[in-house]
């Protein structure tokens, strides 16, 4: 690479609205998750997976506060964050686990909100999730398992999640031995309630759908669905690779509450077309906006 072609070449920084966007949102999701933590999870003694979880016990064995314990444990994967992913990651994380650090300190002397033990764990979970979700999609982290993840999928033949996993067996087992079986068992409920809720943030409320059909009638199909979904439509040329057709692909996107109307709408202009769906995470760009059915 030539030196004019490094000189195009300039890395893209956040306005300063971005900025403070981000800083709100980490703020908010670190201030959810101190209050999943110290007003139902903690006291209840029902811990969370990763780095998060092991927090929790050595507090309870040492007698430290979260928080600080938090913090510690924290910082060297703020460092691999750097080194493997960059500096606003490491600069959003650090953030975000701070002001984490000091929510638990803060309300540590808040009284839980229930004795309740099913509902402590349920809402627990629900509300920490909300908040790692909300930290993650905004570009930082609040636990440093999924970092150390990261970092070792690229030696080991697992995904990431698959990582995750196996470290969270052990340390969701092992509340076992510190607080006692059933506590282990609540902890594992949190985890589940809380990874929903994460995915529920990070993919969004109102998942996107991409969908693929093929068919004689695409015009018609097409027509149909910037019509009565009023969605917009691409055409691509395709060719079948056994009979060598040429065909028309129809690719559009809708919401998931739309998927049911789309299909049934296929269905009744071309039985015989094929049609394939797959979930987005995000959409960005384009025309994606709803259009005005009159």
């Amino acid at each position: 690479m030539n030196n004019d072609t490094h000189k195009k070449i300039k890395h893209s920084k956040l306005s300063p609205a971005a900025i403070v966007k981000r800083g709100i949102a980490i703020s908010i999701g670190a201030l959810l998750m101190a209050v999943g933590l110290e007003i139902f999870l903690v006291p209840n003694q029902v811990i969370d997976g990763g780095i998060t979880g092991i927090s929790i016990m050595l507090s309870h064995i040492t007698g430290l506060k979260l928080g600080i314990v938090l913090f510690v444990l924290n910082l060297p994967f703020v460092y691999i964050g750097y080194k493997q992913i960059g500096k606003t990651f490491a600069v959003s994380t650090t953030f975000g686990i701070l002001l984490l650090s000091i929510f638990t300190v803060l309300l540590h002397p808040v009284p839980a909100f229930t004795d309740d033990i099913l509902l402590a764990t349920f809402f627990g979970g629900m509300v920490l999730g909300l908040g790692i979700g909300l930290v993650i999609r905004y570009g930082g982290a609040l636990d440093g398992t999924e970092i150390l993840a990261i970092l070792i999928n690229k030696k080991v033949p697992f995904s990431v999640g698959e990582i995750v996993m196996f470290f969270n067996l052990f340390i969701l087992s092992a509340a076992g031995f510190v607080f006692s079986w059933d506590r282990a068992m609540y902890s594992i409920l949190a985890y589940v309630v809380a990874s929903k809720s994460i995915d529920a943030v990070v993919q969004g409320m109102e998942q996107s759908k991409s969908a693929w059909i093929i068919s004689d009638e695409y015009q018609e199909i097409g027509d149909a669905i910037n019509a009565r979904l009023g969605r917009g439509v691409t055409y691509f040329h395709g060719e079948g690779a056994y009979s060598g057709d040429t065909k028309k692909v129809v690719f559009c996107i809708v919401t998931r509450l739309e998927e049911a109307k789309l299909k049934s709408l296929v269905d009744e202009l071309d039985p015989t077309a094929f049609l394939a769906v797959a979930d987005i995470t995000e959409v960005r760009g384009g025309r994606f906006k709803k259009k005005d059915i009159h």
